[in-house]
């Protein structure tokens, strides 16, 4: 399959403070991509840069489509899920509410591969998958544990209909079965066909969900390889994730 998400050279500032310095990465349709690499290495800003929230020079181009110069919510309906590190429910809405925020509005932009289909998730499958959400429907998601915050973020965003999800950090802080149930919902996605830029420290879920590993460092890749070559690479684990 050819590239879905292509980045080259991309550029990403917050304010005068410079954080990617000419990122070079592709994730293929269908693909799980994970991305590694320490604190503070540029990973989240990645993310960012693709959903159109910071300042950016480079080439990202989306299904075919540049992204340079869209708008957050346009870039979303493309085709893109993203769950940020910190969930970003909102909080005074319902758990309810929060999922209906997922759905695309009828007559929005859509890429034409997406208008010839019909949506791969529905609420039933959201509420199948995470059982909670259903009992919680009615309650305000700032009351939500953290690992139900997390399930309700996640099945905002398939409620999108996506063909890539960007997902940081999605078992930070949880628990085993929690995470255990999230990694389940992940390996969902990549049996119906959805791509996952999957942004991971630990890689205990790249290690049993990903095609590929990438390492960022600096701001910059500094490995892009598969899961074998990257085992067998103890410098990149040493020098770029901090893990003796």
């Amino acid at each position: 399959m050819g590239a879905l998400l292509e980045i080259r050279g991309l550029h990403a500032w917050y304010g005068a403070s410079q954080v990617l310095h000419g990122v070079d990465l592709r994730v293929d349709a269908g693909e799980v991509l994970a991305l590694a690499g320490r604190n503070g290495s540029g990973r989240s800003t990645l993310a960012k840069a693709v959903m159109g929230m910071v300042r950016t020079q480079g080439h990202v181009r989306f299904a075919g489509q540049m992204l340079a110069g869209r708008r957050t919510f346009e870039i979303a309906r493309l085709g893109i899920g993203y769950v940020p590190e910190h969930r970003d429910v909102f909080p005074t809405l319902t758990v309810r509410e929060n999922l209906a925020l997922g759905f695309a509005p009828r007559g929005a932009l859509r890429c034409v591969s997406r208008l010839s289909r019909a949506p791969r998730f529905t609420l039933d499958d959201a509420y199948a998958r995470f059982p909670i959400l259903r009992e919680r429907a009615t309650a305000r998601a700032g009351v939500l544990s953290g690992g139900e915050q997390q399930m309700l973020a996640l099945a905002r965003a398939l409620l999108g209909d996506p063909d890539l999800l960007i997902v940081d950090e999605p078992t930070e802080g949880l628990a085993a079965q929690m995470s255990a149930l999230l990694g389940d919902c992940l390996s969902t996605l990549r049996e119906r066909g959805v791509a996952v830029l999957l942004i991971e420290q630990r890689l205990v879920l790249a290690r049993r969900l990903a095609d590929r590993v990438a390492v960022m460092g600096h701001g910059a890749i500094v490995f892009d390889g598969s899961l074998d070559a990257f085992a067998k690479r103890d410098d990149v684990v040493r020098d770029w994730l901090g893990v003796g």
